[in-house]
């Protein structure tokens, strides 16, 4: 697969002044549910009506999606409203029902991405289809496996393709039910610039409050549009409680939204100037969070050297450590001045977290 610009097609074909807005609840849990949040997204930004059908769960027990049922009132929603219909399909017989209930936009889940077996599953039941097709990224950070997913589906003539980063899974806790890990989009955007790229700061965020930022990231790294769960009484949803909002704070978070796109060469200039930057705040969150974690490994040598009586400078370690680092370093195009500067600020500071503790 190569990049065109055909790939971006369908989505000019919209004539969108802004992103694209997918919203409606994580679940549809009755047809009134359904109908009643269509018509609040009716003539706002957003485009297209999303509701899962079928849930995957990590555990049994929970619920899993009211099934084939709920397609027919996202059919009678299209029909009240004029909104596209976008649902999650996991398997061939979903396509199938899926198609047959004229959904405009199919997706597929990052449980369902891992699988080669099942997208090549997925893409055989949708070869040649002209429905549009929208791949999340898979639970673990695994650049190759989410493109190709997308590269089996285009291989079966699918050409109004996208993807949904909604983050990955960490076994660490963070501040995201998901961590974005936002190198991993750019990547993939760098490689496929006019592949539709949409972010979905629900899963990533797992938490309402911070979906605003979330989206903002987004919009400043040029994607293409936004998946937010959408919800009347968001408190009460039988799926994903925390993370939906209202459709009144998304039509209000739309209007706060700063989306810059502009057609002069200043404005381009100053747009890529600061994707870029954002790209750069992106790294040096991910440089604070890897600080913060190589100080805890210091506390935890520093409790036990403390423990053994050891003395905290160990000189031949840290010459080990400079050489290394410096190669590393040139390899990657820093200089050795940079990386000594760098590495003995890293180094004072863990000897200051080890005879904190080793003086406590």
């Amino acid at each position: 697969m190569e990049n065109t610009k055909e790939l971006r097609t369908w989505l000019d074909a919209f004539g969108l002044g802004h992103p694209l807005v997918i919203a409606g609840p994580c679940s549809a849990e009755t047809e009134e549910q359904v109908l009643k949040i269509a018509h609040e997204l009716k003539d706002t930004d957003a485009t297209v009506l999303r509701a899962g059908i079928w849930k995957p769960r990590t555990r049994p027990g929970n619920f899993e999606g009211v099934g084939a049922l709920g397609l027919k009132w996202l059919q009678k929603a299209k029909q009240e409203t004029g909104m596209l219909i976008a649902t999650e399909v996991a398997n061939k017989d979903h396509v199938q029902l899926a198609l047959e209930h004229d959904v405009d936009i199919l997706w597929i889940g990052a449980r369902t991405t891992v699988s080669p077996f099942i997208v090549q599953e997925i893409a055989d039941a949708l070869d040649g289809t002209d429905k549009i097709v929208l791949v999340k990224n898979p639970v673990n950070p695994d650049l190759p496996l989410w493109l190709g997913a997308i590269e089996r589906l285009y291989a079966k003539n699918i050409k109004k393709l996208g993807v949904i980063h909604r983050g990955f899974s960490t076994y660490e806790k963070t501040r995201y039910r998901n961590n974005p890990e936002w190198q991993i989009p750019i990547e993939l955007q760098n490689r496929f610039p006019d592949l539709p790229l949409i972010c979905d700061p629900s899963h990533i965020a797992g938490r309402r409050d911070i979906i605003f930022d979330i989206c903002q990231t987004a919009l400043d790294l040029n994607f293409d549009g936004l998946m937010v769960e959408t919800h009347y009484n968001p408190d009460n949803a039988w799926s994903d409680a925390d993370q939906q909002i209202t459709p009144k704070t998304l039509i209000q978070m739309m209007v706060d939204l700063k989306v810059r796109k502009a057609t002069d060469t200043e404005a381009d200039y100053r747009n890529a100037l600061n994707t870029l930057r954002t790209q750069i705040d992106v790294v040096d969150h991910q440089l604070i969070e890897m600080l913060g974690k190589r100080m805890k490994i210091a506390d935890a040598i520093g409790e036990l050297k403390k423990d053994k009586n050891v003395a905290i400078l160990q000189t031949r370690r840290w010459n080990e450590i400079l050489g290394k680092m410096i190669l590393e370093g040139q390899d990657r195009g820093l200089s050795e001045e940079f990386v000594l500067k760098m590495f003995k600020a890293i180094h004072q500071e863990s000897i200051n977290h080890q005879e904190k503790i080793i003086n406590s």
